[in-house]
């Protein structure tokens, strides 16, 4: 039997596992850590967090197994959050905080950018819109405020290849955290020079050179091993984003599924046949899984984060629930969702709390309750925050539609698909069936350990493989009642954006003078 740890670095916490090759999981651990949003659009984290919570990760699962076991783990993959501005010295010193994907203090150099290359120009070199949290306006915006430090920068690594460094000694980049930087031309898998020159820095001289998701980038150091109880020797893999190894984890197989990741951000896939050339809105990225030449891919921002801001501003009545009663919080707000009625009494709810990616790709957007009257209720508005989390997700949905696919269900892995309330909800807002995944192979460090099997020889058939060992546990099916109702709704969420729109943009420049 051998064995494989599945390592995911979020935006919230840091999460691993170990499971053997028929896919049982046998050991986990997490370790959350903190966001630093002290001045308005930052997001920075300390990449010193996330290695102390990858070694705890380690340490646990040795601590759980046995050196015995520990001895048999055949590889080692780890996937994170995208993208991420981490400059490191030649020694793979940080020289500052990480910028992750969330930080959006480069929007005039996201502009500036533009100016140089033009917006459609740059939409058909990257494949995708520009936005703030990519790589080149952080990049431009990190040269020009931080000059001292950027002459003292040896490479900018991604957050699993910081884990990787630190595990191995070697620099690393995968080609998905590459194309996700927007720093790829992807027409040619190199580097884009007109961005190069925008930007004013050579992509290919600070960035280690892209290799496949299940490529061996080098095995963990003697020094390693000391520091986590790994093997010295075990092979390390060169990951993934979060994004394609919850993709593996979701057990998606099969034109017509859809899955959603979902966190405190969602990552939405779908297959697809054609790639498409419309990149307003979704980004698509070539498959390995036979059957699925494409699949879409799109991000949702503030998902889980809009329910966290509203236990954090208003939840005070939950916890005093969990206080008194032993109830957990959440356990208490699915249960509040169902007492107040399909459409929450009127109210709707825009989970625009940090502007939106897919498929608005607006940091403009705000997060705004409508339609609310003398009769609403702290449950109509907390049923409003869910729904209008699954009004965004049917919105990134639709666009998949629109670029040639069909969604004939939805699987969901990860914290949102603990919340039968809210999967009951998306399953009627899309009038599809939801499955439920097994615990132990839905989430995203399973997709990594999938990634590591295929690159160590554990598995060969990637396809067979998920449809072996990915079981659903539960389908939740649409209310009837309920999807009467949301087609009511559902294009009135559309429409009031859309008529809101420029005014949210000149009303966002308002604030910021």
């Amino acid at each position: 039997m051998k064995y494989l740890i599945g390592v995911d670095l979020g935006t919230t916490n840091i999460k691993g596992a170990l499971y053997d090759e028929e896919g049982h999981l046998l050991a986990n651990e997490s370790a959350a850590y903190e966001t630093d949003h002290t001045k308005k659009g930052m997001a920075e984290q300390n990449p010193e967090d996330w290695w102390e919570g990858a070694r705890r990760i380690f340490k646990t699962i040795h601590s759980s197994v046995g050196k015995e076991i520990i001895n048999q783990i055949a590889g080692i993959c780890v996937s994170s959050q995208t993208p991420t501005l981490l400059p490191v010295n030649q020694d793979g010193e940080p020289l500052r905080k990480a910028m992750i994907w969330m930080d959006s203090r480069a929007q005039k150099e996201m502009e500036r950018i533009l100016d140089d290359i033009g917006f459609d120009h740059y939409v058909r070199i990257t494949g995708m819109l520009p936005d703030v949290s990519f790589i080149p306006p952080k990049l431009l915006w990190y040269v020009n405020h931080e000059r001292a430090l950027f002459d003292k920068t040896s490479w900018f690594v991604q957050a699993n290849g910081y884990i990787n460094y630190r595990l191995t000694n070697v620099f690393s980049m995968d080609m998905d955290q590459a194309s996700l930087t927007q720093c790829l031309d992807v027409s040619t898998g190199t580097w884009a020079e007109e961005i190069e020159s925008a930007v004013g820095v050579d992509f290919g001289k600070y960035f280690p050179a892209p290799v496949t998701n299940d490529t061996v980038i080098g095995c963990v150091t003697k020094e390693a091993a000391n520091e986590t109880g790994l093997c010295e020797g075990t092979a390390v893999v060169a990951g993934s984003s979060d994004a394609i190894a919850a993709m593996y984890a979701s057990g998606l197989s099969k034109l017509g599924e859809a899955s959603e990741i979902s966190g405190s951000s969602s990552l939405v896939f779908a297959g697809t046949q054609s790639r498409p050339t419309d990149y307003h809105t979704v980004g698509a990225h070539a498959c390995s899984i036979e059957g699925i030449p494409y699949v879409f891919n799109a991000p949702i921002t503030a998902t889980g984060s809009s329910v966290k801001w509203y236990l954090r501003h208003f939840g005070l009545y939950e916890e005093q629930i969990e206080k008194e009663e032993g109830i957990k919080i959440y356990d208490t707000l699915n249960r509040e969702v169902l007492e107040s009625p399909p459409g929450s009494g009127g109210a709707m709810f825009f989970p625009y709390l940090m502007g939106e990616r897919a498929p608005l790709w607006n940091n403009h957007a705000k997060g705004m309750f409508i339609g609310l009257s003398m009769s609403t209720t702290r449950k109509d508005m907390i049923r409003a925050i869910f729904e209008g989390t699954a009004y965004a997700l049917k919105s990134v949905i639709d666009e998949f539609k629109r670029n040639g696919t069909e969604v004939n269900s939805l699987r969901v892995v990860g914290g949102g698909a603990l919340s039968e309330s809210w999967l009951k909800i998306k399953a009627s807002i899309l009038n599809v069936p939801v499955y439920v995944l097994d615990e132990k192979t839905g989430d995203v460090p399973f997709g990594d350990a999938l990634i590591a099997g295929l690159a160590v020889g554990v598995y060969h058939n990637l396809t067979e493989t998920i449809k072996k060992i990915i079981q659903v546990k539960k389908v939740i099916q649409p209310d009837k009642e309920w999807v009467e109702v949301y087609e009511k709704r559902y294009p009135f969420f559309r429409r009031f954006y859309s008529v809101l729109d420029e005014s949210l943009k000149t009303y966002d420049r308002t604030i910021a003078n």
